[in-house]
């Protein structure tokens, strides 16, 4: 199963730079992992490029309405989808500084937190990369997760 970050507009501040290259080259080693940067613009813009972007794939908005899960929860969610056989990839969906809108919410298949705080989109991409991060090493056996 693939898993595909897509994004609106490149991270700007140093930290997120700095971070999201680390996690991307960390996940590299696993495989299977893409970001998908697209064009930033308003609340109404952006939901329409990101579900173009994700068509076919199972849908995951990140929004602090979402589901809040652990990390082996969350590891469990991405090991089922994988077994179900007709998920291919899943689309892990940040929007701009406006968030999403309610149609793009109801147009995924998951709605996700990564916390009950509000978070920035580009900390936010920050924390899921390394969340995906520490689930493919939990899954490698690799030390990195410790419970």
């Amino acid at each position: 199963m693939q898993i595909r970050i897509i994004v609106a507009g490149k991270p700007a501040l140093a930290y997120a730079k700095t971070g999201v290259d680390q996690y991307l080259k960390r996940l590299a080693r696993f495989g299977g992992h893409e970001m998908v940067v697209i064009k930033a613009g308003s609340r109404d813009e952006v939901p329409t490029r990101l579900l173009e972007k994700s068509q076919c794939c199972f849908r995951v908005a990140l929004d602090e309405r979402g589901e809040c899960l652990s990390t082996r929860k969350f590891a469990d969610r991405l090991d089922s989808l994988a077994m179900r056989g007709d998920v291919k990839t899943v689309a892990f969906l940040i929007g701009a500084a406006d968030g999403h809108n309610e149609d793009l919410r109801d147009a995924c298949d998951m709605v996700l937190t990564l916390s009950p705080f509000t978070l920035q989109h580009e900390l936010a991409l920050l924390v899921l990369l390394e969340q995906l991060y520490r689930v493919a090493s939990l899954k490698s056996g690799s030390p990195y997760h410790r419970d």
